[in-house]
C-alpha cells in the first residue's frame, strides 16, 4: 500500500453517494473502486455494511472481486449504542465480519449532538467511543475515527471536542479525522483549531464540505497545519454543496507543496479517471473543474494565445500532461492571429499568414451572427479545411430536404424527413421517420449515404442543445443548434445558426455527418 505517513481516504462510495441524484449499484461502487485503486489513493471508503443491503453487498463481493494494487478498503460504521456492549451490538458486529482492515468509526464530538441527537451524557458518549475502538481494536482491525460536527463542537465546547480526540486515540484509533461536517468554516479559524487538536499528540486527519466554497482550502489548510490524512470524494460528490474534490487535493498537494502521494504515472492518468468516474456515475463533468476539466487549460482571449505561442507556461500553472489533461485553444470572436494559428497546429495544419488571415476575419464575421466555434472543433476543422483548400469540399452536397410534423388521431407525434442528395455521382433520395424532426433528417441521411459510406451506421448523435440568442425574442428568434456526435471512438461538436430551428439544426447534422466521414478517413 502507499506510504503511511500521509494518508489519501476517498470516501465516494459512501459519503459521495449521498449527492442528490446520485445513486450506485453494487456494480457501479465495485467499478469505482477500480479507478480510485489505479490512481494509487491509501484508503477506499467502501460504505456502512449493516446499515443498509447494497453496502452490505459491496463487502460480501469485494471479497473476491476487488483485486486492490494500493489501497485498502474501509467499512464505515457509528460507535456502539448506549448502554450496549460493542460486542453485543449488532451494526459493530457488521463492521467486524465485513473482512475488511480498516473501520472507521463516526462519533459526536459536539456536545449538544450527544446531548440532542443522541439523547445521552457527555461521559456515556466517551464510554462508547472507547469500547468500541478497543473492542475492533483487539478483533485485529484497524481503526480511523471521524470527529463529527468537530469544529462546531470546538467552538461550543473545545475542552469537550478535544476530550474525544484524546479518548478514541488512547484506545488505539490510528487517526482521529476532524469533520467539518456543516461545511462552514473558514480557513484560517480552521488552521488555528486544528493546531489545538494536533497538540493532543493524537493523529489528525481532516474531512471537509464545500458549503463556503472552501473545502479544498481548509483541506489544505489543515495540512499545514498538522493533518497527516486528508479524505475527500471524487470530483468534489457529496450531499449539499458536496466534499473536498480528492482530485484536486492530490493535485495541490502532489505538485505545489511536494507531497508523495501518489505514482507519477498514476497522477499523469488523473484526468481520464476523473471522467471514467463520470461515466459510471452518470453525473456530467463539470468542465471546469481544476486541473482535471476539459477547460482547465483552454484559451481563448488573443492575449493569452500570443503568449502561449511563445512560452505555453506564460498562462499556465502547470504542464496540463502531468495530470493527463491537455491544453486547447478556443477559437471565438476574441481570437487574434495567434489563437487561430495555434489551433491550426493543435489540429495538425500549418497555416500560411494568408490562410490565419482569412480564416481569423471569417471567424469573427461568422460570431457576429451567433456562431461559436469555441465549443464546436469540429466545424471550426471543417471551416480551416475550407479556407486552406480554397473552395468547399463535401462528401456529398444536398439537392433539398423536407421534414413533416404530423399528430395522429391517437395523439401521437410523428416526424418524417426527405432528403435529396448528390455523392458519388449518384443522386440519392431517402426517406426516414422519427421521433423528432432532427432525428427523422438524421435518419434519412444515413439511410441515402450508408450504401455508398458504410462507416455512417457507427456514427451517433449523442447529445442536441439548442439556445435563443441574445438581442431576439419569441418565434422570430435567432436559434444556435450544437450537436454531439460520436462514432464509439470520439465525440465532436458542430454548429448551426439560422432563424429556423430546423434549418440550424440541418446545418449542423451535415457538418457532424461530414466530419464524422473524415474521421473515418474519407477524404472529399
Amino acid at each position: 500500500m502507499a506510504d503511511d505517513r500521509f494518508h489519501v481516504y476517498d470516501t465516494t462510495l459512501r459519503d459521495g453517494a449521498q449527492q442528490e441524484g446520485l445513486n450506485l449499484t453494487v456494480a457501479d461502487k465495485l467499478a469505482v473502486a477500480r479507478h480510485l485503486d489505479g490512481l494509487g489513493v491509501g484508503f477506499i471508503e467502501g460504505g456502512w455494511p449493516g446499515a443498509n443491503p447494497k453496502d452490505t453487498e459491496f463487502f460480501r463481493q469485494a471479497r473476491t472481486e476487488l483485486d486492490l494494487k494500493h489501497a485498502q478498503l474501509a467499512a464505515f460504521g457509528a460507535t456502539r449504542r448506549a448502554g450496549v456492549r460493542a460486542a453485543d451490538d449488532p451494526l459493530v458486529a457488521a463492521l467486524r465480519e465485513s473482512g475488511v482492515p480498516v473501520v472507521t468509526l463516526v462519533a459526536k464530538s459536539h456536545d449538544r449532538h450527544v446531548e440532542l441527537a443522541l439523547r445521552t451524557t457527555l461521559q456515556e458518549n466517551l464510554a462508547m467511543i472507547r469500547d468500541t475502538v478497543s473492542h475492533l481494536r483487539a478483533e485485529g482491525q484497524r481503526v480511523f475515527l471521524d470527529a463529527e460536527h468537530f469544529f462546531d463542537g470546538y467552538k461550543s465546547n473545545p475542552a469537550y471536542a478535544l476530550e474525544v480526540i484524546k479518548t478514541a486515540a488512547e484506545a488505539g484509533a490510528d487517526v482521529i479525522a476532524l469533520c467539518d461536517t456543516n461545511g462552514g468554516m473558514l480557513p484560517e479559524e480552521l488552521a488555528e483549531i486544528v493546531l489545538d487538536a494536533a497538540g493532543t499528540s493524537a493523529r489528525v486527519g481532516i474531512h471537509c464540505h464545500d458549503d463556503t466554497g472552501c473545502a479544498v482550502a481548509n483541506t489544505l489548510a489543515a495540512v499545514k497545519a498538522g493533518a497527516t490524512h486528508v479524505q475527500g470524494c471524487a470530483n468534489g460528490y457529496g450531499e449539499r454543496s458536496g466534499n473536498a474534490n480528492l482530485f484536486t487535493v492530490v493535485a495541490n498537494l502532489q505538485l505545489k507543496r511536494g507531497f508523495d502521494l501518489v505514482p507519477p504515472d498514476a497522477l499523469a492518468d488523473m484526468t481520464r479517471v476523473a471522467h471514467a468516474i463520470t461515466e459510471v456515475t452518470n453525473v456530467t463533468p463539470n468542465s471546469h473543474a481544476p486541473y482535471v476539466g476539459t477547460s482547465a487549460f483552454a484559451h481563448k482571449a488573443g492575449l493569452h494565445a500570443s503568449a502561449i505561442k511563445v512560452d505555453p507556461n506564460l498562462y499556465q500553472h502547470i504542464d496540463p500532461a502531468a495530470v493527463g489533461n491537455d491544453m486547447r485553444m478556443l477559437v471565438s470572436d476574441m481570437a487574434g492571429r495567434a489563437s487561430v494559428e495555434l489551433k491550426g497546429r493543435e489540429l495538425g495544419y500549418e497555416l500560411t499568414p494568408e490562410h490565419t488571415r482569412t480564416l481569423v476575419d471569417r471567424v469573427k464575421d461568422l460570431e457576429s451572427k451567433g456562431f461559436t466555434f469555441e465549443a464546436a472543433d469540429a466545424s471550426f476543422e471543417l471551416l480551416l479545411r475550407d479556407t486552406v483548400q480554397g473552395e468547399r469540399k463535401r462528401h456529398f452536397e444536398v439537392e433539398s430536404w423536407r421534414v413533416i410534423v404530423e399528430r395522429t388521431k391517437g395523439g401521437d407525434l410523428v416526424s418524417e424527413a426527405t432528403v435529396k442528395l448528390h455523392a458519388k455521382g449518384e443522386r440519392i433520395v431517402a426517406t426516414g421517420e422519427g421521433n423528432g424532426p432532427v432525428n427523422a433528417l438524421d435518419k434519412a441521411v444515413r439511410q441515402g449515404l450508408e450504401q455508398l459510406y458504410p462507416e455512417l451506421a457507427r456514427l451517433e448523435l449523442v447529445d442536441y442543445k439548442v439556445r435563443i440568442l441574445e438581442g431576439t425574442h419569441g418565434t422570430d428568434a435567432v436559434t444556435r443548434v450544437l450537436i454531439t456526435s460520436s462514432d464509439d471512438l470520439a465525440e465532436w461538436a458542430t454548429v448551426g445558426v439560422a432563424e429556423n430551428i430546423i434549418d440550424a439544426s440541418w446545418q449542423a447534422l451535415e457538418q457532424a455527418v461530414t466530419y464524422g466521414l473524415l474521421r473515418a478517413g474519407r477524404e472529399c
